[in-house]
């Protein structure tokens, strides 16, 4: 089986639905691409706190939750030290004993834990479990070749979600404002008051009903455009 470059993940991040259908497909890529391994995780850092944005088809549910809440673990120790994790037998490991007894009880006995270099992130990593001791040996050079192109292929579907967000931003902050517009306009009409003073009417308005201005501008205009469309009919 050829392994993956960062042209063919590219093509995947164009055929995927976004990063979570990304990094689904990449995880199940690596069960079938590193020797051994039999399931696989990412691990990403987001708002301050470690999580598993994906895990491959037959990933034991909490096994990497067990390390984050331990603060210990294979997949912890590669995001936060960007240094690879690898134990080729649970059963003797010795650094993390909480997590060891609870992999070891959903039958994983090799970890292998590679850091993702990912952008505007402080910490990622691939995880790869196998269930039968030093069963990841060999296809270690596979897995960090693997990781390599993979944490291309994450960083640019990140560049992309945050243009969305960005984008979405946007839209969002134009559509507050034309409604506040609106609702100033309403306003200074009804009132025979300027620009200012409407809006510093609605402004206190807001703060005395703890209520947000473009919310309290979207009910204004909303009820001004049903009284209007009632009056037609």
């Amino acid at each position: 089986m050829t392994s993956e470059t960062p042209d063919t993940l590219d093509r995947a991040i164009a055929r995927s639905q976004g990063l979570d259908t990304l990094l689904r497909d990449l995880t199940d890529r690596a069960v079938g691409q590193v020797p051994g391994a039999v399931a696989c995780s990412v691990t990403v850092r987001r708002a301050d706190r470690l999580m598993t944005l994906a895990g491959s088809t037959g990933l034991p549910g909490g096994l990497d939750l067990r390390q984050y809440e331990n603060g210990s673990g294979p997949c912890v120790d590669a995001a936060e030290t960007d240094s690879a994790q690898y134990s080729a037998d649970l059963a003797t490991e010795t650094r993390w004993p909480a997590y060891t007894r609870y992999a070891l009880a959903t039958g994983v006995r090799c970890v292998l834990a590679l850091p993702l270099a990912v952008e505007g992130e402080t910490g990622a990593a691939l995880n790869l479990y196998a269930p039968e001791p030093d069963a990841l040996a060999g296809g270690i050079e596979a897995a960090t070749a693997f990781a390599e192109g993979a944490a291309h292929a994450v960083n640019e579907a990140l560049r992309l979600e945050r243009q969305q967000a960005s984008a979405a931003d946007v839209r969002t902050a134009l559509l507050s404002r034309s409604v506040i517009d609106q609702a100033v306009g309403m306003l200074m009409a009804r009132e025979r008051i300027d620009a200012h003073r409407a809006l510093e009417r609605l402004r206190r308005a807001s703060q005395d009903r703890n209520v947000k201005l473009r919310d309290l501008c979207g009910e204004l205009v909303a009820r001004a455009s049903g009284g209007a469309s009632g009056g037609r009919q």
